[in-house]
């Protein structure tokens, strides 16, 4: 009951936003003095208060889960067989979003509709302009110094820092090393392997606590948001977002199939088990921040095996962006059909360009920070490897937020289904291979 509680208040909550939004855009002129202080109160109370509490337990929950998980596996074939299979599983979900992306906006041309047109006047220059020297500078570097700083030097960082710095590439790889190293030297490194299962379980106690502000949370986070931008920024752009929201309606319905046929899950089971971590993926627009959340429901409501979602969630959330790469390849391809001709020399979209844009946008996802609007870097290389110039980036931002609603919940969506594939196709992993030398199941 407790359960059908919050998920009850946290629908109540986001309604009772979008009023309060609609209200304060709609009804309140721009000149009240209380406008202003009313927008503040609500990005305090759910931004800062609530996401910043969520993103303050990010670092340790990763750490730990991931050592908890790979301690309380007692063999290397188990081990070896998730990690490929998680790895395996993410690969293939993001090219299959990148490709519904890309069909259906060579399909449904949102850059060649009449209302097109509006696209050029809704250049939010004030806005890019603040994300300009980022973008250009992410850009201009080649693709080996894009793996060398942004993947290799990441991971081999000092692990103090990435912990400082939320680096999740930087704590997934010294997670992996001290769980591997824990379960190889055996029972010396039991008091090693102990703390970061306690400190798992408590780090999920803290979770609890925080869901208990969510429904207020989601309902400012999405008041603020509203009250902001209104209706009339995703109208001027009603083609490209209908292109972007159908294409992930078309991957979601991909996912729950998955989740049926490998995952042998009931999709209204799944979709009922993860609504709590969808609905503040969806108001946050961060995956990163939902990691708590979606831990406790894959494990809680979903009944996937600690061992496995302590493993796939934390890699998920650095590494699977599903939504992200399929909102690249629609974005860059929109802004051809828009811009393309009046580009020197103009650009053309073959079916050569079409695939550097898919591989592209594949890679380019891997890469991307779970945290909000990363696409919009990622976006500025899948631009650059056709030749478009960054500056037209611009002419998406009025309705980015609005969509990063959706590729992020994608995104959350597609790493809980992924944690019960794997579990799935694991099976009691204490019971696969060969143990390893003088360590046995932590979690009994």
């Amino acid at each position: 009951m407790a359960r059908i509680r919050l998920h009850s208040l946290i629908f109540i909550g986001m309604a009772a936003g979008l009023l309060v939004g609609l209200f304060l855009h709609n009804w309140v002129p721009e000149e009240a003095r209380f406008l202003e202080p009313s927008i503040w109160v609500l990005d305090f109370v759910g931004k800062t208060m609530f996401i910043g509490a969520l993103t303050m337990i990010i670092a340790p929950l990763i750490l730990a889960s991931i050592v908890a998980g790979i301690c309380s596996i007692s063999n290397a074939a188990a081990l070896g067989q998730m990690g490929w299979k998680t790895l395996g599983y993410y690969f293939c979900t993001t090219m299959v979003a990148v490709g519904i992306g890309l069909g259906a906006v060579l399909t449904i041309n949102p850059g060649k509709k009449d209302s097109a047109v509006a696209v050029r006047e809704q250049m939010a220059e004030k806005k890019f302009e603040e994300k300009r020297a980022y973008i250009e500078e992410s850009s201009s570097r080649s693709a080996g110094e894009i793996f060398k700083q942004d993947i290799v030097q990441r991971i081999l960082r000092n692990p103090f820092k990435s912990l400082v710095e939320g680096n999740s590439l930087g704590i997934i790889s010294f997670a992996i090393l001290i769980g591997l190293a824990c379960v190889l030297i055996g029972e010396p490194a039991r008091p090693v392997a102990d703390f970061f299962i306690a400190m798992n379980h408590v780090m999920m106690k803290i979770t609890m606590w925080l869901m208990g502000m969510a429904p207020v949370a989601i309902g400012c986070i999405i008041a603020s948001v509203v009250a902001q931008m209104g209706g009339p920024a995703l109208v001027a752009l009603g083609w490209y977002s209908f292109t972007v929201v159908f294409g992930i309606a078309i991957h979601i319905v991909f996912l729950l199939m998955v989740v049926k046929w490998v995952g042998k899950m009931s999709p209204l089971v799944f979709l009922k088990g993860i609504r709590n971590a969808w609905m503040i993926a969806f108001s946050s627009t961060s995956s990163a921040a939902t990691l708590p959340v979606t831990i406790r429901c894959v494990n809680e409501e979903l009944g996937v095996d600690p061992k496995v979602s302590n493993f796939t969630l934390p890699v998920g959330a650095t590494m699977n962006m599903d939504g992200t790469a399929l909102y690249e390849g629609v974005a860059v391809i929109f802004l051809i059909q828009v811009f393309g001709d009046l580009i020197e020399p103009a650009i053309v979209l073959t079916p050569v360009m079409t695939l550097v844009i898919f591989i592209t946008a594949v890679l380019a996802s891997v890469g991307a920070a779970a945290v909000p609007s990363a696409g919009l870097v990622t976006m500025a290389l899948v631009a650059t490897a056709v030749g478009l110039p960054l500056d037209y980036i611009a002419y998406v931002l009025a309705v980015d937020h609005v969509l990063d609603m959706f590729r992020t919940s994608t995104n959350v969506m597609g790493d809980a289904v992924g944690a019960v594939v794997v579990d799935r196709l694991s099976g009691p992993l204490q019971e696969d291979g060969p143990e390893l030398p003088g360590m046995r199941s932590s979690s009994s």
